[in-house]
């Protein structure tokens, strides 16, 4: 039996309306309709929600795993991930067919998030996904992309608001793995997050060195930035190269200020 045979199956039982079961769940009763109608499927987030409304189990309610469909949720993601950078039109199509599958899927929306340049667009899925999900770290990317929305728009007041709900953290899951775990899962946790902060070291670098410009203060700027432009031979990560190049450019600029 298809899911939404199912979930019609079991409102009818329940003898309540499609808008009931949707306040019930907090969506629309298009939703529900379009689930009825196998037109879409619920948020992987919804089905224990629905099960537990329903009083079934999960295997009862659904022919197939929670786990089946994250993975191929996963599957979407990885392969928009691949066109990110070089052809984002080509991942958001990817993105949006899987959430014609998977409607308001948190990940999927996430990942769109990426590849949005219009910031009206981006603070209306931004502020959807703050508002529905239940994880925190889809949450605060969301929070980080509605600020530099706002920002990007003009609006600094909005920007700050959105990203002073972004707790501060002073440790990472990887540090923390690559101080407790051993073996393989430590290596990896420690090699990730060395790529992470050193990349978030020059980024700061630059942001340091911008405000060193934005105070008149051009010596400091370029010795900040030549600084920065040292660092990267160290640790010889090919995909740094980006920064060689921006840091060049920028280090000429200034000094023909």
């Amino acid at each position: 039996m298809k899911i939404g045979n199912k979930i019609k199956e079991l409102r009818k039982k329940r003898g309540i309306t499609q808008e009931q079961l949707a306040n019930a769940v907090g969506i629309s009763f298009q939703a529900v309709s379009k689930w009825e109608n196998n037109i879409a499927l619920p948020d992987i987030t919804l089905m224990p929600l629905l099960a537990n409304f329903f009083g079934v189990s999960m295997d009862e309610l659904f022919d197939f795993s929670l786990e089946e469909m994250e993975k191929e949720v996963k599957n979407i993601v990885d392969k928009a991930y691949k066109y990110r950078e070089n052809k984002p039109e080509k991942s958001r199509k990817i993105l949006e067919e899987g959430l014609k599958k998977y409607p308001e899927n948190d990940i999927l929306l996430n990942n769109l998030l990426y590849v949005i340049f219009e910031p009206d667009e981006s603070i209306e899925i931004a502020s959807r996904l703050i508002e529905k999900t239940t994880d925190n770290e889809v949450k605060y990317d969301a929070l980080r992309f509605l600020a530099y929305a706002y920002k990007k728009k003009g609006d600094l007041k909005s920007a700050e608001a959105a990203i002073e709900q972004i707790p501060e953290i002073y440790f990472t899951k990887l540090t923390e793995i690559a101080y407790l775990l051993e073996g393989k899962p430590k290596f990896d946790a420690a090699e990730k997050q060395k790529w992470i902060s050193f990349e978030n070291l020059l980024q700061m670098m630059w942001k340091l060195a911008e405000c060193y410009e934005a105070e008149g203060d051009v010596e400091k700027a370029i010795a900040e930035t030549e600084k920065a432009l040292s660092l990267i031979p160290i640790l010889e990560h090919p995909n740094f190269s980006v920064y060689t190049e921006y840091f060049s450019k920028q280090i000429e600029r200034l000094k023909n200020k």
